[in-house]
């Protein structure tokens, strides 16, 4: 059997199982399991499949019938055009979270805190686009802090990147020009709709406050001011109709000049304000 034949026979299944984007996800596991970049894999369509690497190609894609996400079968997703690990212990970098790094590239900064950091995409995103700059990304799960700091040595940034445990403001003792965050914001009642590869291979933590999908933002708004320094600004990523209630969170707490960013699909997607000075 070639690779063309394996990677035939795993599209059909995966077509068969409702998959969307079946070609896409097999060729990606493919070159996985064959150790082959991606983008090179036709150059070995032609090549047979040794046994052994046939019989980890069908466990794998047993595991997407399944729906585990391919990002946690291949370990790593691309996000801003880097690698990052990605296990079930952390949420999968997500396209519509690159508004959230276009938007804080806008700003000047010098450091920058990231609470919820998860991986720590965007916190090492954002440093490696500013060379110079420090970050600190603050994060509940320990297993999360695992993650974010096996992808901080992966990308050679273990000076200018700190990580603390704990929950949101709670280690953070110092002021920083900016202030990110993609936290849970789906509502409790939305989580049974998702697609099963998040509902059920996703950490809930990282998707739900456990009820409206808003208590986050209170914590985050609340403890921003404090945090930020004179003309600071807070950042954070939302659900595409929380727009009107972060908003006047932010303003409540003392934040002036909000904004409102959509995402590539046109939805509200991040939504800023600014400490005054």
């Amino acid at each position: 059997m070639t690779l063309s034949d394996a990677l035939t026979l795993a599209i059909a299944r995966l077509r068969a199982a409702g998959i969307e984007d079946a070609p896409r996800d097999a060729r990606l596991l493919l070159a996985h399991v064959c150790g082959i970049a991606s983008d090179r894999l036709t150059l070995h369509l032609r090549d047979d499949i040794p046994a052994a690497t046939q019989d980890l190609f069908s466990d794998v894609i047993a595991e997407r019938l399944r729906r585990q996400p391919v990002s946690q079968l291949i370990g790593h997703r691309l996000f801003w055009g880097r690698p990052f690990r990605v296990t079930p212990d952390v949420l999968d970098p997500r396209p519509e979270t690159e508004t959230l790094i276009a938007a804080a590239l806008e700003v000047p900064f010098v450091n920058v805190l990231d609470l919820g950091t998860g991986t720590g995409c965007i916190l090492l995103t954002l440093l490696l686009e500013r060379p110079g700059t420090r970050g600190l990304g603050v994060e509940l799960s320990p297993a999360a802090v695992a993650v974010a700091q096996r992808n901080r040595a992966d990308h050679g940034m273990e000076g200018p990147m700190a990580l603390s445990q704990g929950s949101w403001y709670d280690p953070v003792d110092q002021q920083f020009d900016l202030i990110v965050s993609n936290p849970p914001y789906i509502a409790a009642a939305e989580m049974p709709g998702l697609a099963p590869e998040v509902r059920d291979h996703e950490p809930h933590m990282a998707l739900t406050d456990g009820g409206d999908g808003l208590g986050c933002y209170g914590a985050i708004t609340a403890g921003a001011a404090t945090h930020l320094v004179p003309g600071g600004v807070l950042m954070v990523e939302i659900g595409p109709t929380q727009g009107a209630e972060v908003v006047a969170m932010m303003l409540a707490a003392g934040l002036q000049a909000p904004q409102v960013r959509q995402d590539m699909d046109g939805r509200d997607r991040v939504v800023s304000a600014v400490k005054p000075r």
